[in-house]
Order: C-alpha cells, then sequence, then structure tokens
C-alpha cells in the first residue's frame, strides 16, 4: 500500500472549513480576552462605581450574570480551547500535516498553553491570528509579504538573525583557532584521520589528472609541437660539422634533406608514442608509483611542517570570519 503524501495538498473546500473553524476560535479568544478585560477593569473600585452610577441596570445584570461566575464562563472558554486543541491534533493525524503524529503539540505550543487558565497564557490565545492569516496567505485569499508591517518585522528579523548567527559563528571560530594554537598535534591528527584513509584515492586522482591534463595539451598544441620539433632537428643538422662536409659532396644537399626528413619524421612519431603511452596501464601505475613516493616524503611532519600547516588552518579561519564580520544586511537594505 502506497505511503500517503505528507503535507498534502488539501481541497479548498476543507482548507474553507479550516478558516470557518479558525474565524470561531478566533471570535471565542476575541469574546474571552475582552470579557476578561472587562471583569478585570471591574474589580476597580473608581471604575465599578463609575459603572454603577451611569448604567446601574448594566451594572446589576453584569455583577449578578457574569461576574458572580466568572470562573464557569471562563472555563467553558477553557473547555472550547481544549476540544479545539484535540481536534486540530486529530485532523493533523489525519491529514499526515507533520512527521510524527506526536508534533503537534509542540508545533502549536501557543494553542496548548492558552488553554491554561491563567492570565499570563491566556494571552498566548491571540496567537490563533498568525494560524488563520497563515492559511488565507496560502490560498491566495491575501498577500502577507505585500504588507508594509510585515515587511517592517521581516526586515528586523533578518537583520537580528544575521546579526545572531555571525556572534556564534566568530566564537566558533575562535574557539576552533584557540584550539589549533593550544594543539601540539593537530598535523599529526590531520594526516592520520583525514589523510592517509583517503591516500589511494588521492593518488589514483593525481595520476587521473596528470594523464588527463597531458593527454589534452599535447592534443590541443600538437601542430606547435610537431613545428617545434621539425625546427630544432633542422637547427641541429644545419649546426652540425659533419654536415656542413656532406654538402660539400655531389648530391649532398639531397641526402642531408632526406636525413633532415627522416629525423624529423622519426621524432615526431616517437612524441606521438611517447603521447598515446601516457593513456596506458603501464604509464599510469608509474605515476601512481612516483606520486605515492612523493606522498610519502610530503607526509613527513617535523616542526617546521607542522607550524606551517597549522598557520594556514588559522589564516583561513581568520578569512572565514573577516567574512562573516560583513554585515550583509547592510547591502541588502541600504
Amino acid at each position: 500500500m502506497p505511503v500517503r503524501e505528507r503535507y498534502p495538498h488539501l481541497p479548498k473546500t476543507v482548507e474553507y472549513a479550516h478558516i470557518g473553524w479558525d474565524f470561531f476560535i478566533l471570535a471565542a479568544v476575541i469574546i474571552n480576552l475582552s470579557l476578561l478585560l472587562f471583569d478585570s477593569l471591574f474589580l476597580i473600585g473608581p471604575i465599578n462605581d463609575a459603572i454603577a452610577s451611569l448604567t446601574p441596570s448594566f451594572h446589576a445584570f453584569y455583577d449578578s450574570v457574569v461576574h458572580s461566575r466568572f470562573i464557569t464562563i471562563d472555563l467553558f472558554f477553557v473547555a472550547i480551547f481544549i476540544a479545539d486543541v484535540l481536534l486540530g491534533w486529530a485532523v493533523a493525524i489525519a491529514e499526515r500535516r507533520y512527521h510524527r503524529w506526536f508534533f503537534y503539540p509542540f508545533v502549536h505550543w501557543y494553542d496548548v498553553l492558552g488553554c491554561i487558565p491563567l492570565s499570563g497564557f491566556r494571552l498566548l490565545r491571540v496567537l490563533r491570528v498568525v494560524s488563520l492569516l497563515n492559511r488565507l496567505h496560502r490560498l491566495r485569499l491575501i498577500d502577507v509579504t505585500s504588507w508594509d508591517s510585515y515587511r517592517f518585522f521581516a526586515k528586523y528579523y533578518d537583520i537580528l538573525l544575521e546579526e545572531l548567527s555571525d556572534r556564534i559563528a566568530l566564537r566558533l571560530l575562535g574557539n576552533v583557532q584557540e584550539q589549533i594554537v593550544a594543539s601540539d598535534s593537530l598535523t599529526e591528527r590531520v594526516i592520520d584521520r583525514v589523510i592517509l584513509p583517503r591516500k589511494a584515492q588521492l593518488i589514483h586522482e593525481i595520476a587521473q589528472r596528470l594523464e588527463t591534463t597531458v593527454g589534452q595539451a599535447y592534443q590541443q598544441n600538437r601542430t606547435t609541437i610537431m613545428a617545434a620539433i621539425d625546427d630544432l632537428v633542422s637547427r641541429t643538422l644545419r649546426e652540425s660539422p659533419e654536415i656542413q662536409k656532406l654538402h660539400r659532396l655531389p648530391m649532398g644537399n639531397t641526402a642531408s634533406n632526406a636525413m633532415q626528413a627522416s629525423l624529423s619524421g622519426v621524432a615526431q612519431r616517437l612524441v606521438d608514442e611517447l603521447a598515446q603511452g601516457i593513456h596506458s596501464a603501464e604509464f599510469r601505475q608509474l605515476v601512481e608509483r612516483t606520486a605515492e613516493t612523493g606522498f610519502n616524503s610530503w607526509l613527513t611532519v617535523d616542526e617546521t611542517s607542522a607550524h606551517v600547516t597549522e598557520q594556514v588552518l588559522y589564516d583561513i579561519l581568520e578569512m572565514l570570519k573577516e567574512q562573516v564580520r560583513h554585515q550583509g544586511w547592510k547591502d541588502r537594505y541600504k
């Protein structure tokens, strides 16, 4: 049986049902918080006296019907909010909205805490408007990103996040630099744990790159190389005393030209054979053996090489710190 898609695209009717329920809960939140605010003001003596003098009938009604039963009324709203959390959790499981079924109360922590009938937690119920705006934005009924308030908060949230991450990155890079300076065996550990386990791969890569580089260079410059070989053979023969004596003999120039052409052809064929031999298994083995010898010599660690390695790592981290110190948000928000 195929696994159901996580984060599925719900039908619009289902999305509209979610929006209707969100509006209902948002209206309950507004009514509940309004009652909390008014009841808190009702407990203040001067305001209570003012309401009693201005609207005696409303004061008597509120005092006898609402204020005296306020805890019961608030618990009724709490029951609605608990039912909302449980229903939302069940719907999230059915829609496979999150990676695990128990993620819902952690993602909607403000709804869970808003069910606690304490004044400090009741205000979290207002955050329900965030999920409602997100759903409306997802359905393209509104465009939150075009709001000036969203751009304002998004800008300073981006700046705050970048500044915090930069401070953390600088602290981490500084700690790494301190570890490099304090360590006496960093180079040896880098060689033993990073380079040596990949020694064969590195040597093979060096040989392969050398083979590819030489082969491509020869193919691209073959005409120039052949012309240079021909010129070298011709100049060598012209400057040779024996060839100069040969010119004095009958048919000497013809023999000299034939010798030049023959030697030039032999040299060019020799270079071609060498170039073709680069791609042979014997040449690759020769390069790998040579690279391994050089590799072993390069991995020999003394005090100077260890200091150079540590200094290179330290300078690289310092360069990264300079890059992190650059406040990119100043370029984005000029």
